[in-house]
């Protein structure tokens, strides 16, 4: 249908009854805003309505007021982005957290992670001496300024072994 007074597509259909009669009215939204004083609101996204709805009618509205003392985030803007603001939301919102993180995790509340590959068969992982490279080519340096050249080769064959594993 088109609008009554501009032949713009008619979005506002007014049914009115006067002596008796029935008058129907087919505005357009800017029509119907101007001449009849009908308010015209925007339209809402149904993502919008249905995250509002869930906010009203799950008891969320309450924890609006606690917010993060870092970052400042509030329980309701976690619960629409999905996404945490600072390391220190998750002592702030512990108690809410909890329930989550459990049924995400097939009732775990901790990380445990996952069993290296490298690990016997005790589950213990085989103790490995870490070596620091960059500490043993400061040495090393500091070897051949000193001209020790039997620490210096040393320490050359120290630093090839912890690269190649």
């Amino acid at each position: 249908m088109k609008c009554d007074n501009c032949n713009k597509a008619a979005t506002v259909h007014l049914t009115e009854i006067k002596n008796g009669k029935k008058i129907e009215k087919h505005l357009c939204e800017q029509c119907a805003a101007q001449n009849e004083g009908v308010p015209i609101k925007s339209h809402t996204p149904i993502n919008e309505l249905l995250t509002n709805f869930v906010m009203a009618h799950s008891g969320l509205q309450k924890e609006l007021g606690v917010t993060c003392d870092q970052c400042g985030i509030t329980w309701a803007e976690f619960r629409q982005s999905g996404l945490l603001g600072c390391s220190h939301d998750y002592d702030q919102f512990e108690k809410d957290l909890t329930p989550l993180l459990q049924r995400a995790h097939e009732g775990a509340n901790h990380h445990t992670g996952k069993v290296p590959t490298r690990t016997g068969a005790s589950g213990v992982p085989r103790k490995r001496k870490t070596v620091d490279v960059s500490k043993l080519k400061k040495e090393l340096t500091g070897a051949l300024e000193a001209e020790d050249y039997e620490r210096a080769a040393k320490l050359r064959d120290a630093i090839k072994q912890a690269e190649n594993g």
